[in-house]
């Protein structure tokens, strides 16, 4: 892979869905800081923007040449693939060029929606990710770091967990330079490690013990239900524990390697940069 500004693509209009989630604000901010015009696809943004209102996509799509698809709450969930559909189908129509997406590692579900995108007719390039290291400081594991104790239906499989910012960079890549097409990026971090060792880093990072709890897939749905997650969520979560953490995706790939020509970071970095920002802190 080459950088040369000869394999820079156009600066045209990218629309950036999820541009307030993990992913999508960390694209935005290296679109914006590399001077590309950004259009930010959420339901908070103007004009909004809701998978659920189809009313809202054409506003959104109007003058758009690039867009980087993330589905939420996942590629997974029920209803995801006709809604890639019927949102490509809309791309195509309002002229749109390319379209990064977003895919979950492992999920046969989210391969579905990746043949969609191949079969959209736009250019395509998938960024197929493991689990997400900051869900541990910017999702629903937060609260559970802050308390003490992480409670998850995850054994001794272990998964190698990608930085957010790795993602972003791949995606970004593939939004503005040439020689992505057509490519499946697998991206994950530099090695492996099970819940219970992600978990014994933060709190070495952090200063502080915090513990690891294995339970069953059935307490933690009813869990998640008591603190009162709709029961889609609840059961989407779940099944992600259950199914996709099951020895599938334990082997680090080199996605970020391909598209980047280098090293993906390590967990051990995302733990330290995180607690001196602060979050960790009790």
């Amino acid at each position: 892979m080459t950088n040369s500004a000869a394999n820079i693509i156009e600066k045209g209009l990218t629309l950036v869905l999820g541009g307030t989630g993990k992913t999508g604000r960390r694209v935005v901010e290296r679109l914006e800081a590399l001077d590309v015009p950004v259009r930010m696809g959420s339901r908070s943004a103007a004009p909004a923007f809701d998978w659920e209102d189809e009313s809202t996509w054409p506003p959104v799509l109007r003058d758009v040449e690039n867009v980087y698809l993330s589905y939420y709450p996942d590629l997974a969930a029920p209803g995801a693939r006709e809604a890639v559909r019927a949102f490509t189908d809309a791309a195509v129509d309002a002229g749109v060029r390319r379209v990064v997406l977003l895919s979950g590692r492992g999920e046969p579900e989210a391969q579905e929606c990746e043949r969609v995108v191949r079969e959209s007719g736009l250019a395509w390039t998938v960024v197929r990710s493991a689990w997400f290291a900051q869900n541990f400081s910017e999702d629903y594991l937060l609260d559970p770091v802050l308390a003490g104790e992480v409670t998850l239906p995850a054994g001794d499989v272990p998964e190698p967990f990608i930085d957010a910012g790795d993602i972003a960079d791949v995606a970004v890549e593939a939004l503005t330079r040439e020689g992505h097409d057509g490519e499946v990026y697998e991206v994950t971090g530099p090695r492996a490690l099970t819940f219970t060792e992600a978990v014994a880093e933060i709190g070495r990072a952090a200063g502080r013990e915090i513990a690891f709890v294995q339970v069953s897939a059935d307490d933690y749905a009813a869990a998640l239900r008591e603190q009162g997650l709709p029961e889609e969520l609840a059961g989407f979560l779940t099944y992600l524990f259950a199914n996709v953490l099951d020895g599938r995706n334990a082997r680090p790939a080199d996605g970020v390697r391909r598209a980047l020509g280098r090293e993906p970071r390590d967990f051990a970095d995302y733990a330290r940069d995180t607690a001196a920002s602060g979050i960790w802190n009790t």
